[in-house]
């Protein structure tokens, strides 16, 4: 009997190492997929930053949009359509020949 828990002892005492090195290969392989800094975090911020550098691209491209259409307003190089444009839009003049189509207004009061 005392040679059995001997040997068991000594086999346990010997195991005891790989089974700690194994368990902490374990802890640091499921972290290092599924962890705060993971694999998996990794990709979900890739997706995000190319979300967000789609919303960059489409506002540049409204922002140049209006540049341009404000740098025809500039009193140096004034656009006489722009003008007129601009200036019946606000007054809400209209010539006999033109066509008014009305668009519904949000509550916030811009034309949708």
């Amino acid at each position: 009997m005392t040679a059995l828990r001997n040997h068991l002892r000594h086999a346990l005492r010997d195991a005891m190492w790989p089974l700690v090195g194994l368990s902490l290969v374990c802890y640091f392989s499921y972290h290092m997929v599924n962890g705060e800094h993971g694999l998996m975090s990794w990709a979900q911020l890739g997706a995000r930053v190319a979300e967000a550098e789609a919303l960059a691209d489409r506002v540049a491209a409204e922002r140049a949009e209006l540049a341009a259409r404000v740098s025809l307003l500039r009193p140096d190089a004034l656009d006489a359509d722009m003008l007129d444009e601009q200036a019946r839009g606000q007054l809400g003049f209209v010539r006999p020949d033109e066509i008014i189509v009305l668009q519904p207004r949000s509550r916030s009061g811009a034309v949708q």
